[in-house]
């Protein structure tokens, strides 16, 4: 029977090629991990390693005796999760992705708020500007159309959009009184947002296309986009809800103008796999739809997952 720490220290020499680096890796002294290699060769019955100038590699019986030691550490690491499933209390890795513009504010919030509430968790949070395409172990949050995604995909909410500016730019050019006068003033946009064609909305007069002015400033963050708006580097479309949480940390640095027109609706979703999930993504998948801001869905009351509208896939049932 092997040992696990020892099967531990060999595959984390192979992904690596150093000692040194896999003793940081690991946290173990270079003589611990070096004995632990050396009676895993005993065991075995032959070298697995080989240093070639200053790197260590697998030999052959090291290739072949890897694939099969890293089948087995994962094994065990599922039957640990497994047992763990057992248990009532929340533990294993959580791997939480959240769209750029969503991360710092409320969603750390959220994160803070369900890790105090589970000391056993660990989380790993991760910044994204695309979707990914799967999100094992873990669950997404996003902002914006989702197109299609294999993934289950529940939504959240929806955020309204407004142009916006600072004050020190409508000081020294004015305020546009209508669509058409955007075209006069500089622009701040995100890259993608136009692809499509953008169009403001009017509750009376309708939809008015709305072309990218001459001078325009192009990024690829929301919360880069909000610092050059707030720098009076031009106007743009912001969320109205992101622009209130950044007012109530900079108060009197953004102004909205042309307040009858609106943007087009940002949704904010919610995905995770499909099959069968682990106690801990389900556990948070709860925390977040508990967490819900009011104003995502304009105005009202905290909603729970029975009482949300829907738009392009169903969310399932856990």
């Amino acid at each position: 029977m092997y040992d696990l720490k020892e099967l531990e220290a060999f595959v984390s020499v192979v992904k690596t090629g150093s000692l040194t680096v896999s003793t940081r890796e690991l946290n173990l002294p270079k003589s611990t991990l070096s004995r632990r290699i050396r009676n895993l060769e005993d065991v075995v019955g032959q070298p697995l390693l080989r240093r070639e100038s200053r790197r260590i590699s697998p030999n052959e019986a090291g290739r072949v005796f890897y694939r099969y030691s890293s089948d087995i550490l994962a094994l065990a690491s599922q039957g640990r999760e497994a047992l763990d499933e057992l248990k009532e209390e929340v533990s294993g890795t959580l791997v939480l992705r959240c769209h750029e513009s969503l991360v710092r504010g409320w969603f750390s919030q959220l994160v803070e708020s369900f890790m105090s509430s589970h000391e056993g968790l660990r989380v790993s949070v991760q910044t994204q500007q695309r979707l990914p395409e799967s999100v094992d172990d873990g669950v997404c949050i996003w902002l914006g159309d989702p197109g299609d995604t294999a993934l289950r995909l529940e939504p959240l909410g929806q955020l309204t959009q407004g142009v916006y500016g600072s004050p020190g730019y409508f000081t020294r050019f004015g305020y546009p009184k209508t669509p058409g006068d955007l075209k006069r003033h500089a622009w701040v946009d995100v890259l993608g947002a136009g692809d499509a064609g953008l169009a403001l909305q009017h509750p009376c007069h309708g939809a008015y296309p709305l072309s990218p002015p001459e001078r325009g400033f192009t990024v690829d963050q929301l919360c880069v986009q909000g610092d050059a708006i707030t720098k009076g580097r031009g106007l743009g479309l912001m969320p109205h809800w992101l622009v209130e949480r950044r007012l109530t940390a900079h108060p009197g640095t953004l102004e909205a103008c042309l307040p009858e027109w609106h943007g087009p609706v940002l949704p904010v979703s919610m995905l995770y796999s499909h099959g069968i999930l682990p106690r801990r993504v389900r556990a948070f998948i709860s925390h977040v739809r508990q967490s819900i801001p009011a104003g995502w869905w304009g105005g009202g009351a905290t909603l729970d997952s029975d009482h949300v509208p829907e738009y392009g896939t169903h969310h399932a049932t856990l």
